[in-house]
């Protein structure tokens, strides 16, 4: 009588770990080869990596002598010419470079106000739609409160009653945001947890840590990465408009911070447009950029919206 043994695995046999690379590089392959059928989106895409580097690269190509007010190498509201492409701001200081520095507080604000946002409603979310009973009404209930709500009206409230700062800034547009995601993720989660697998996991005693952390939060994890990308430009507005009301930081270019500083220079009734304009175009440019990948993103994560969009 012989007694069959399980197959061991030979030298060139990946292990768990090497399997679970390759199948995460065949998942990243298969989402770009699907990512890039969608023309708005690769357009989209292009657009941010351009706007990325120029902010990255911002210390080399035009220097941190472009914010100084004392410097300047201009006179005020001069108009755009050979020496100064987009003119001069009240200050003197020339817009290209300060256009180019705004880039960098403005995106990175828009990304630190959307992920705050898209992890507290992730949060909010999940546990509503795995605890239910009371924990899942108070939520909801709270939900719905900052739904109704004007989000600038509460977010210009906190920013007023905190420091001026961009953690500030953060901190109002974060809070005040989420309460889009902690629906839609409540939703999926009753929708995952729902499947035959969860009772299975919950009958071999699978927690709530478990289930929540291993079953549902992969699931889900398709719909936050859209609805992260769909946020940022909503942060980016957000974080334009608090600057425009003078409720941003005063020591930091951001493009908002520019249009303010155009409105108290009076730009719009002595007819500097270059003061005015820059600023806005790469607010819209930049918002409509990852308004463009958000669709593509959820495009591709959810086949039902087809790829035509």
């Amino acid at each position: 009588m012989t007694v069959k043994t399980a197959a061991q695995p030979g030298p060139h046999t990946p292990g768990p770990r090497a399997l679970a690379r390759q199948r995460r590089r065949a998942s990243a392959a298969r989402f770009w080869r699907q990512y890039r059928r969608h023309r708005a989106g690769v357009l989209g895409l292009a657009v941010l990596v351009l706007c990325v580097l120029v902010a990255l690269t911002a210390p080399l190509t035009v220097g941190a002598d472009a914010q100084s007010v004392t410097g300047a190498p201009g006179g005020p509201l001069e108009s755009p010419s050979a020496r100064f492409p987009l003119g001069t701001d009240r200050f003197g200081r020339d817009l290209l470079g300060l256009v180019i520095w705004g880039s960098r507080v403005s995106l990175l604000v828009g990304l630190l106000a959307a992920v705050l946002s898209v992890a507290i409603g992730t949060l909010i979310g999940i546990t509503a739609g795995h605890f239910r009973g009371w924990y899942a009404t108070v939520m909801m209930r709270i939900t719905d409160w900052f739904l109704v709500m004007p989000t600038l009206v509460l977010a210009i409230a906190l920013a007023t009653v905190l420091s001026r700062s961009l953690g500030t800034v953060v901190l109002a547009i974060g809070v005040t945001t989420w309460p889009t995601t902690a629906r839609l993720v409540r939703a999926q989660t009753l929708a995952v947890e729902a499947r035959p697998y969860i009772e299975r996991a919950k009958a071999l005693g699978g927690g709530h840590w478990h289930v929540m952390s291993r079953h549902v939060l992969p699931n889900v994890m398709p719909l936050v990465l859209a609805q992260t990308t769909l946020i940022i430009s909503s942060a980016i507005l957000a974080e334009a408009t608090l600057a425009f009301l003078g409720l941003g930081d005063p020591t930091v270019v951001s493009w908002g911070g520019l249009l303010q500083d155009a409105r108290e220079a009076g730009a719009v009734s002595s007819g500097a447009w270059w003061y005015l304009v820059p600023p806005g175009v790469a607010i819209a440019v930049v918002a409509l950029a990852f308004t463009l990948c958000g669709r593509a993103v959820e495009s591709v994560l959810n086949p039902r919206l087809g790829v035509s969009r």
